[in-house]
Parts: C-alpha cells; sequence; structure tokens
C-alpha cells in the first residue's frame, strides 16, 4: 500500500475543487497534448475516445475532480479504481509509464491555472497522483500475475489467427480466433473484453478492446463488432478494418482478458440480461455460460435494437434458450421496418424501460446492462428509482474507463 496522504495535502487537494469544476477539462486536454507529444506513449492509449468526442479528456476530468472530492475517503472509489486497472491491463500500461503522465498532468495545471498552480498545490498534486498510481501500479501487477498464472495465460501481446467470420447483421460481424502457436487460451470471466493492437497503413498503431461474446472455453475466443458509420473518424477506423480486411488466416495482435463487469458464476439468484444494440456481445458471453454450467438458472434476456436488419445474433440467442423454461427472451424494436414482423422478430416496439423490466422480474434478480450511454443512464437511473439497490445493478459502457462513473450516470 502506498504511503497515506498528509492533512496538509488532502486539505489542499480539497481546496482545488472549484478550480478543477471550472477548468478540469482543459487541464486534462492539456495533459493529453503534452502526453501525445512523445509517439511511444501515445500508441499506448486508443485513439478513438481523443478524437471527434473527446471523450477521453472529458472521462479523466470527471475523474480527477471525484478524486478530489473524495480525497479524504477514497473507498467511494474503489469500483472505478478497479475499472481503470483493468483497462489498463488490456492496454498492456506499465510501472515505466506513470512518470510520463505525472509529468504530463502536473504540467497542465501549471499551464492552465498559471500562477494559481502554486509550489504548494502542485506539490500536493503530485503527492495524490503518487499516490493514486501505486494503487493501480499494485492491482495492475496482481491482475498481471493472476493472467500469466492461469492455464493459458499470458501477458502482453499474443499471436492470434482469425479462424472464421460470420456477419451477424447488416452492421455487425463475428470474429473466431485461436492462438497462433496452436496452444490453450486463458478461459476468461463471461462479460469480459480483449485488447487489440493494430499497425495499419496510414494510421500507424492503434489499440482496441472488443468483448467476448463466447462462453470460456480452452481453444478460442469470439468478439462481435460493429462497423462503425464513419470509416475515417477514430472510432471506426479499426472496425471498419476488420469488416473489410480481416479473413481466416488474417492475425492479430492480443491481450489477455480483462474487465470487472462479469457474471457471477457462483450464485444462481436470477438474472436479467439488458442489452442494447452490439452491447449484446457480454450478453450473449454470459447467456452461453448460464446454458452450459446452470440451466435451471432463471435468466431474462432483453435486447433493444434499431430493427430487423440490425439485430445480431437474434436466431443463436433463439437456439440457446430453445426448450428450456429457464430462460425467457424479449426483443424490441426501436423503429421496425416493413419486413419485421410483431411477434416473430421482434416482441415490442419503442424502448426498453425499467417499469417494464421490474415487472418482470423477481425482487432477488441482478441485473447486467450494457450499451450506449443514453440507454444505460436511463435504465440504470430507472431501476434505481424502482427501489433496486446499487449491488444488483451492474452495468458495462464501450467507452473511457471512467465515462460512466455513478456521478456521472447519476446526472446523465
Amino acid at each position: 500500500m502506498p504511503t497515506p496522504l498528509t492533512p496538509a495535502t488532502i486539505a489542499l487537494v480539497k481546496a482545488t475543487v472549484p478550480a478543477l469544476e471550472a477548468h478540469g477539462l482543459a487541464i486534462t486536454r492539456r495533459m493529453y497534448e503534452r502526453l501525445f507529444e512523445n509517439p511511444e506513449i501515445r500508441d499506448l492509449f486508443n485513439q478513438s475516445h481523443h478524437g471527434e468526442t473527446g471523450s477521453q479528456p472529458k472521462a479523466l476530468a470527471d475523474a480527477v475532480l471525484a478524486y478530489a472530492r473524495h480525497i479524504d475517503n477514497l473507498g467511494v472509489l474503489g469500483g472505478a479504481v478497479e475499472r481503470i486497472a483493468q483497462k489498463h491491463v488490456a492496454l498492456n500500461i506499465l510501472p515505466e509509464h506513470y512518470p510520463f503522465v505525472a509529468e504530463a498532468l502536473l504540467g497542465a495545471i501549471k499551464d492552465v491555472l498559471g500562477d494559481a498552480a502554486t509550489p504548494e498545490i502542485c506539490a500536493a498534486w503530485g503527492e495524490a497522483y503518487w499516490f493514486l498510481a501505486e494503487l493501480l501500479i499494485g492491482r495492475e501487477a496482481a491482475i498481471y500475475r493472476e493472467q500469466a498464472a492461469q492455464p493459458g495465460g499470458w501477458n502482453g501481446w499474443r499471436d492470434f489467427v482469425v479462424e472464421s467470420v460470420t456477419p451477424e447483421s447488416a452492421v455487425i460481424t463475428s470474429f473466431v480466433l485461436v492462438p497462433a502457436d496452436g496452444g490453450p487460451v486463458l478461459r476468461h470471466k463471461p462479460g469480459q473484453y480483449l485488447g487489440f493492437l493494430f499497425d495499419l497503413p496510414g494510421h500507424g498503431v492503434l489499440k482496441r478492446n472488443y468483448s467476448i461474446s463466447c462462453a470460456p472455453n480452452d481453444r478460442a475466443y469470439r468478439i462481435t463488432v460493429k462497423r462503425e458509420a464513419h470509416p475515417d473518424l477514430p472510432a471506426g477506423i479499426v472496425s471498419n478494418w476488420l469488416h473489410d480486411h480481416a479473413r481466416p488466416g488474417t492475425r492479430l495482435r492480443v491481450a489477455a482478458p480483462a474487465g470487472d463487469f462479469v457474471l457471477d458464476q457462483e450464485g444462481r439468484d436470477p438474472v436479467v440480461l439488458v442489452s442494447g444494440g452490439v452491447g449484446l456481445t457480454p450478453m450473449v458471453s454470459m447467456l452461453e455460460e448460464i446454458v452450459a454450467t446452470a440451466p435451471e438458472r432463471p435468466v431474462w434476456y432483453v435486447h433493444g435494437a434499431l430493427n430487423g436488419r440490425v439485430h445480431a445474433m437474434r436466431d443463436h440467442v433463439r437456439s440457446l434458450a430453445a426448450g428450456r423454461d429457464a430462460i425467457r427472451l424479449h426483443t424490441v424494436y426501436a423503429a421496425p421496418e416493413a419486413q419485421d414482423r410483431s411477434g416473430d422478430h421482434y416482441d415490442a416496439s419503442g424502448l426498453i424501460s425499467a417499469e417494464w423490466l421490474t415487472a418482470q422480474a423477481p425482487d432477488t434478480a441482478t441485473y447486467y446492462l450494457c450499451g450506449p450511454k443514453p440507454f444505460l443512464a436511463a435504465l440504470v437511473n430507472g431501476l434505481r428509482r424502482q427501489g433496486i439497490p446499487d449491488a444488483r445493478i451492474r452495468f458495462e459502457f464501450f467507452g473511457p474507463a471512467d465515462a460512466l462513473d455513478d456521478e456521472a450516470l447519476r446526472a446523465a
């Protein structure tokens, strides 16, 4: 454990909260500008979160502000620390990278706040940064050890080969990946994702995370990827490359499974798996695992899609549920098309509501949710209003590690 922060440091950091509320985003934007002057450090990051939307600087600004507000009660940030550590492991972040971030952050504070960033303030934030960094470094080291020690486990980047490619809808395709060395794979926890490193002509090194959409096994992983609409924007470069160029035999560099959004495999209480769009990927992994290991466990699998053209894995999910009374399926299309038949392709039109969900499932159910931020904001906040305790609401968001922390979600 790192050395506890001094009372003087805690007081000085808390005193910066108003400045962070006013200038936090400017500080984190400037921090990344400074950080990315070093190409080796820039390539550690997922650049899709730094493009048109600027979601990562905003997420980091929110995280820094939350850290300052709660620096005298850091227990409330435990979940955020775990999410960040898991993301860092998927990106292969190592202890030697942390000093670069420290230099960039403290330099950005000085650049943005000017004379208000006194030597005392900068020293306090330096101490606070390294306290958090040491927490993360320790947790990340433990995760790396766990990954390497398990059968089929590894650290760093491992070569995989695309074994098969399966279109799942007009915009979503599945890729089954096997190790190029012919060895086994680490059995992931249902809900986890893989980190990928791409070196694409004209774009350089790019990193992405994709959820694993199959149940744990010793042989292969499956990822199910949506083709983003804008292929030249950061968020679309890799997904479009995979759709256009990845074929059986294509080699990919892959990090071991990571992520803290995982199915409770020990419990047998009912679960409600709720997804929007391509957010179904971790839910299919969870559903496959339940069918394989706990077929009597009650499951509500609820999926929302725009229409049938973009609804992925419909037949696969139906095959998993066929003949199993414990599994209930419900599909909602926001804008059904003429060829979409109610009662056949989908069950209802419109949007999934928290009121509907809680009316279907028993009080003991745990809710797992994954999808776009507005989808999650509506349902997570809705479930809370329906009296579902936070301990039974678990969610994943495809974006920066802290883009959907509790405070941001409640404000959405």
